[in-house]
């Protein structure tokens, strides 16, 4: 005879955290599932849980009310409400670092494809609706472009301007919704002018995507 499943309410799911209620009527059960991240659990009830654990092996655990504990990714386990009366607790999933590690994989996707000077690869990374401030332009910001079609075409023609380039020494940082990449740049332009600088982009996320590159490039002086 199947159980009763476990209710899962979810508070907030954002970049930072996922918090979920969970509520157990007596011999209610969650269903096998593996956490894909590090966790809290804080008990709003007193209760006992029953836990099937991945090969084979089970055991019990004792809930307090207001005490919590945590658990690194990687659990694979099913719970059940071992007691005879409803419990509850909340369970508060770290999920920023899993965002900011898929984010660093697109900045350095990204990287790549300027590179490899793949226009399509690029276009991969940003968000439906992005934007672009070049190092250099008549505005604040320098020359801003907005729109995916805008975006592309002022990618592109960085490649024109620049016949010969690379950015190396690529690292990449991402905090929250910002990330930040610094490199150096190595070109020659159309005219055989070579340069040769460090800078960086600052980026904005909608999701896992680039919603604006903003970048910043040294000058050299003689």
């Amino acid at each position: 005879m199947s159980k009763p499943q476990a209710e899962g309410i979810v508070h907030i799911d954002d970049v930072r955290f996922k918090v979920t209620e969970w509520r157990f009527a007596p011999g209610a059960e969650t269903g096998w599932h593996v956490h894909g991240h590090d966790y809290v659990v804080v008990p709003l009830t007193d209760g006992t849980l029953g836990l099937d654990n991945a090969g084979g092996t089970a055991q019990t655990a004792a809930l307090t009310q207001g005490v919590p504990y945590s658990r690194r990714e990687g659990v694979n386990h099913n719970v059940t409400n071992a007691g005879t009366a409803p419990l509850a607790f909340l369970e508060i999933e770290a999920v920023a670092e899993a965002s900011a590690l898929r984010r660093r994989e697109v900045l350095e996707r990204f990287m790549a494809a300027w590179n490899a000077r793949d226009l399509d690869a690029l276009m991969a990374c940003m968000a439906t609706e992005c934007a672009f401030n070049a190092a250099a332009g008549p505005e604040a910001e320098g020359h801003h472009v907005s729109g995916h079609d805008g975006v592309r075409a002022a990618y592109a023609t960085v490649f024109d301007t620049f016949p010969e380039a690379a950015w190396t020494a690529g690292t990449h940082h991402v905090f929250g919704d910002t990330g930040l990449s610094e490199w150096r740049f190595t070109g020659t332009d159309k005219a055989g002018q070579r340069v040769d600088v460090h800078g960086c982009d600052i980026f904005r996320f909608e999701g896992d995507l680039i919603a604006l590159k903003d970048t910043y490039r040294k000058a050299r002086s003689a």
